[in-house]
């Protein structure tokens, strides 16, 4: 995307965009001028985000962004909805831990890779295409698989290797004017988390709506030329 682009010229989709994050995420974007579509996988979240939304803007596709096929045809049915591509957040996710590796329950280790890594290598191997002018795409990583506590293995090793692809497509892509880059989040200040962790100290959680300008940012012509950039956005905000 040539970077004298204004803001209101950008076509983006944000995978995940019902979730904890999501939201914060497409409500900015939507606020800088873009157009914007969302995945997912519940109708009445979709409805629920298009009526706080309340913008003829905003596109929801359903879609299971861990199947390959399921992939491409929504990416292809987003770049139909926008009328091209400009960037792509890479928000949805998910978490399990809390048990040894070897004890951990059995499906944990596939269920992490799917939504975490597989989500993210289906988008991405779909949406290349798309932004062969130029773009920039944005995954959340985790602040917190790179130190790796006791209990989440399949969870550190999904995200981190989130953070393995940005770097290599960040490398393959540099000629083509498409920037790779993650932000990497630790406990994210969401109505779940707060059920999840009543009585955890809140002081070092960091907000959604912090997080999605960091998001925004790298998504924008204001970036370059950062990429394969694993950006930290783990402090109280």
């Amino acid at each position: 995307m040539p970077t004298n682009a204004p803001a209101g010229a950008r076509a983006v989709i944000v995978t995940g965009g019902t979730g904890g994050l999501g939201p914060s995420v497409v409500r900015l974007l939507l606020d800088e001028g873009a157009r914007v579509a969302v995945s997912y996988r519940r109708e009445e979240e979709w409805r629920a985000l298009a009526d706080a939304a309340g913008s003829d803007r905003l596109f929801g596709h359903p879609a299971d962004l861990a199947d390959a096929w399921a992939a491409r045809a929504f990416v292809d049915a987003s770049v139909g909805s926008l009328g091209g591509l400009d960037g792509v957040a890479l928000v949805a996710g998910g978490w399990a831990g809390g048990s040894r590796f070897e004890v951990a329950p059995a499906d944990e280790w596939s269920r992490m890779m799917r939504v975490n890594l597989d989500t993210v290598a289906h988008v991405c191997r779909a949406a290349i295409p798309h932004l062969a002018g130029g773009g920039s795409v944005v995954a959340v990583g985790s602040r917190g698989a790179q130190t790796a506590p006791a209990g989440m293995a399949a969870y550190a090793v999904s995200k981190e290797a989130v953070h393995a692809l940005v770097r290599v497509l960040a490398l393959e892509n540099q000629d083509r004017g498409i920037r790779f880059n993650a932000v990497l989040p630790g406990t994210i200040d969401t109505g779940a988390n707060r059920a999840a962790m009543p009585g955890a100290d809140r002081q070092r959680w960091t907000s959604p709506e912090a997080i999605a300008r960091a998001i925004a940012f790298l998504l924008s012509p204001r970036s370059a030329p950062v990429t394969g950039a694993l950006v930290p956005v783990d402090g109280p905000a």
